[in-house]
């Protein structure tokens, strides 16, 4: 699983016109299933997510995670393009991509173990949709975490 985390002022999400998602300060989470991908995965990003200080403490220092901040919102957005390779051409190939029968169900079980972790609902984007996201991207912080580099 490979994830982008953003932090933000703000972020949403919208499908035909209509705002789905949205919260105020927090973290974006744009996540990438490959088929080699499984629970281990999953449980190993959720608690790297959930355990990561990107936000600033009293003195601007990042040393405050989402679980220290209890009014922080996340938004999670599935995103096949995250495994997108360009070694070859101009024309990314997605075939590290999980497949929807196997990103999915990950994808849903991600959100509900994150939301879990934080103790707090987590904001979804919609699975599969043609979604227009949204983000005031703070600092500017973004940073991938990729499950298969974890040593």
């Amino acid at each position: 699983m490979r994830a982008v985390i953003q932090r933000c002022s703000e972020a949403s999400v919208a499908i035909d016109g209509e705002r789905v998602a949205e919260i105020a300060a927090g973290m974006l989470v744009l996540l990438g299933v490959e088929g080699s991908d499984g629970e281990e995965d999953l449980e190993w990003l959720v608690g790297k997510i959930g355990r990561m200080r990107i936000f600033g403490d009293a003195d601007g220092k990042m040393n405050l995670a989402l679980s220290d901040l209890p009014g922080a919102g996340v938004i999670v957005v599935s995103q096949f393009t995250l495994h997108a390779s360009t070694r070859k051409g101009n024309r990314p190939s997605f075939i590290r991509a999980a497949a929807p029968d196997h990103s999915e169900p990950l994808y849903e079980r991600f959100c509900e173990r994150l939301e879990t972790e934080l103790s707090r609902p987590v904001a979804r984007g919609r699975f599969g949709a043609d979604m227009k996201v949204a983000l005031v991207n703070d600092g500017p912080v973004t940073i991938v975490i990729d499950s298969k580099a974890r040593e």
